[in-house]
């Protein structure tokens, strides 16, 4: 049995996959005591494998946890080519390892062309085309950290509950509509690269993707744990 876990900006997300049993799960950071719970009512777990964009604090209180129980953590680390996707960033390794698992689970799943979204702290927008070449992609602040970015650098921009409209007419409107819309556009001009591509399509998950995905108009699949999706497709490979 493998623990498969996705260590992200906010929160631990994780797949306990088995013969015959696949179980998910997630907690904030300060809630790591669920997982060592798992460890510990779990004996058969025989590799602990994962990514990790929660820094070296995390990763130590995670790795101390198998280390009692005598397994090993196992870390992705991007490289050049990999399940059939390859990595053109400048510097292959430099990729977030939750975006390069992320691609790989979007290649297991769309065969053409695509647009890979992870909307939660940050948002994610990367490119993978036809062949499985990773093309590059962007990175922006998430919806709620637009909005806490306006609120904590501005005098007169509180940090308000809004609503969404096409035209806003109050401030709290406008804050929340002008973070969506950033969104939603970022998206659809990464999108206009590929579009012209048989079955181009944008894959979106994380924990703010409801937030805009109506809004955009380009073709959506709402898809949720890509990364954990392409470490079971990695850890199957090896």
């Amino acid at each position: 049995m493998i623990l498969l876990i996705d260590a992200g900006n906010t929160r631990i997300k994780w797949r306990l996959a088995g013969p015959g049993n696949t179980t998910e799960g997630a907690s904030e950071h300060d809630q790591l005591a669920r997982l060592d719970a798992l460890l510990e009512r779990c004996p058969d777990i025989e590799r602990l494998f994962g990514a990790n964009v929660a820094g070296p604090g995390v990763a130590a209180r995670i790795a101390e946890m198998a280390a009692q129980r005598g397994l090993e953590l196992e870390w992705l680390r991007p490289d050049a080519s990999r399940c059939g996707v390859r990595n053109l960033y400048h510097q292959p390794t430099q990729l977030g390892a939750d975006r390069w698992a992320a691609l790989i689970g979007a290649r297991a799943r769309h065969p053409g062309a695509c647009v890979v979204v992870m909307a939660g702290t940050a948002t994610t927008i990367d490119l993978l085309d036809a062949t499985g070449d990773f093309l590059g992609g962007l990175i922006l602040p998430g919806v709620e950290l637009m909005q806490r970015a306006l609120a904590s650098n501005t005098a007169q921009l509180p940090l308000l509950a809004g609503h969404f409209s096409d035209t806003p007419r109050n401030t709290a409107d406008a804050i929340l509509s002008g973070c969506l819309q950033a969104q939603a556009g970022a998206v659809e001009r990464m999108f206009s690269h590929i579009e012209t591509s048989p079955h181009a399509c944008c894959l979106l998950g994380g924990g703010a993707a409801d937030a805009f995905a109506d809004l955009l108009s380009v073709p959506v699949q709402r898809v949720d744990n890509l990364v954990l999706d392409g470490l079971a497709r990695i850890a199957d490979d090896a």
